[in-house]
């Protein structure tokens, strides 16, 4: 009986009673060893047996407990109920928990209280069934709990948890406010209930999916969230999900941002920043519309002068305003109003140039090698002219008297400067041509302009000319 051996057939008398004994002995070591306390109660409700630990836990000694009610450790709010418990346990003796689904509580000797869980277990002995308490002090976990409550009510977070059926376990006061919901309403529904109508079908396999890879994780990356309040309606959302490990099985702690006002706040800059780059391509529209027409007043000039001089110099200032204007269309025409496509700008200019100087194509060949480059439009403006006045150069001077050729033009971004190579292999710069004083505008233009850039200008007179320009991509500092 009780774990304990049968005696050996055959057995005398004295040595039943010495086995029996034994048994005894190891049932009493086996309940005073056990880190609970243990309390046994009788049919009538008194205590027929407690261990040390019961004398530890309730502050009785062995001999104030035995032959006493049992409710002597229960406390005074609870003890007119509590043999109506026994009595209802007594008709159905089975193991379980006692008191399942509400908070139990015992009472110590000098008054204190402190809450228990309990096991009943029927036990049958000669004297009828008895009933063995197995009694667990939770006060730490309690205090645990207790704290976890207190963080969970005071994070500026809506906090709902919900288990993997989908049902609501807990919520804070700020998943109240958020919602407009009392904690009543929402214990034990479905957390579909904050979800839109829209987005209900779908929200059970995601669910789902996060219990069968729970970890923590920000829910639907890259969508839109948004929550459904008591009175319909909704609210933006950030939602962090946190598996969390309970005695009922892993939830989910679900930390719920509200974020209408930064969603307002992002809507008015998206809207600042369509307005301001509606006006920005106004301005480089206007800009090159107000170019044009100088090139067509330019144009008309033109065409009331015979002087070869006069016109030539005519027809570069028409270049040099076509390379703005060309920079600008090219803005107007990019998604991006803060940088040139400058790779962009080349493909579009050097044919424009070609066709002003009416160059045959098949004398003079053009290599164009650009790498997509960036630039701002204050550093986008000078770059241009200087290719402008690198390749009207060439046109006019390096190719004389019918001479064919190539013209080369190389650019790249190394390690955040901008490299912009322009390579002729004509006839070379002039020796007695003074680079540091030049007579031609062009050539007075590039240092110039390279100076603007914040840039170094390498020149090579010949075999071949060549004129390598590098400038930082960003200039720091300059307002």
């Amino acid at each position: 009986m009780n774990g304990v051996a049968d005696p050996p057939s055959g057995a005398g008398a004295g040595e039943i009673a010495e086995s029996l004994r034994w048994g005894e002995e190891r049932l009493r070591l086996v309940v005073e060893s056990t880190p609970n306390a243990i309390v046994m109660i009788g049919n009538s409700g008194l205590i027929e047996m407690v261990n040390i630990q019961t004398e530890r836990l309730f502050g009785y000694q062995r001999h104030e407990l035995l032959g006493q009610p049992v409710e002597i450790l229960v406390p005074e709010r609870y003890r007119a109920r509590h043999p109506a418990l026994r009595a209802s346990f007594c008709s159905d003796p089975r193991t379980r928990p006692m008191g399942g689904g509400r908070d139990l509580y015992g009472l110590r000797k000098d008054g204190t209280e402190f809450p228990v869980e309990i096991g009943l277990n029927p036990i049958e002995t000669k004297d009828g069934t008895m009933v063995l308490s197995a009694i667990v002090d939770i006060s730490e976990r309690k205090r645990l709990e207790e704290r976890f409550r207190q963080v969970v009510e005071s994070t500026p977070n809506a906090i709902v948890m919900i288990n993997p059926g989908g049902r609501i376990e807990m919520v804070n006061v700020q998943a109240e406010r958020l919602f407009g919901y009392h904690r009543q309403e929402l214990l034990g529904q479905p957390i579909e209930i904050l979800v839109p109508e829209r987005f209900r079908a779908g929200h059970p396999a995601l669910r789902t999916s996060f219990f069968d890879a729970p970890k923590s994780r920000p829910m639907g990356a890259g969508r839109d969230l948004y929550g459904l309040r008591k009175d319909g309606t909704e609210v933006p959302v950030e939602i962090g999900l946190n598996p969390i490990e309970t005695a009922d099985g892993t939830m989910v702690l679900s930390a719920i941002v509200d974020i209408s006002d930064r969603k307002q706040k992002e809507e008015r800059i998206e809207s600042a920043l369509r307005e301001k780059n509606i006006l920005l391509g106004e301005i480089h529209h206007r800009v090159k519309n107000n170019l044009q027409v100088i090139d067509s007043l330019l144009d008309l000039q033109s065409a009331r002068i015979s002087d070869p001089t006069v016109l030539a110099m005519l027809r570069d200032s028409q270049n040099r305003v076509r390379s703005m204007a060309l920079i600008h269309q090219t803005l107007y025409q990019s998604s991006n109003f803060a940088e040139v496509d400058f790779s962009q700008f080349l493909d579009t200019l050097v044919p424009v140039l070609i066709s002003s100087y009416g160059v045959d194509s098949g004398r003079i060949g053009m290599r164009l090698d650009a790498s997509a480059v960036l630039l701002p439009i204050d550093s986008a403006i000078p770059c241009g002219l200087v290719v402008n006045e690198l390749m009207s150069n060439a046109l006019k001077h390096a190719f004389p008297d019918g001479r064919q050729g190539e013209i080369s033009l190389h650019l790249a971004e190394d390690e955040g400067a901008v490299l912009l190579s322009f390579v002729d292999d004509g006839v070379g710069i002039p020796a007695d041509l003074d680079l540091d004083n030049p007579s031609t505008l062009g050539l007075q233009l590039i240092p110039l302009l390279a100076d603007q850039l914040h840039g170094t200008l390498e020149i090579q007179r010949a075999n071949p000319t060549r004129f390598v320009l590098r400038f930082p991509k960003n200039r720091q500092g300059e307002r």
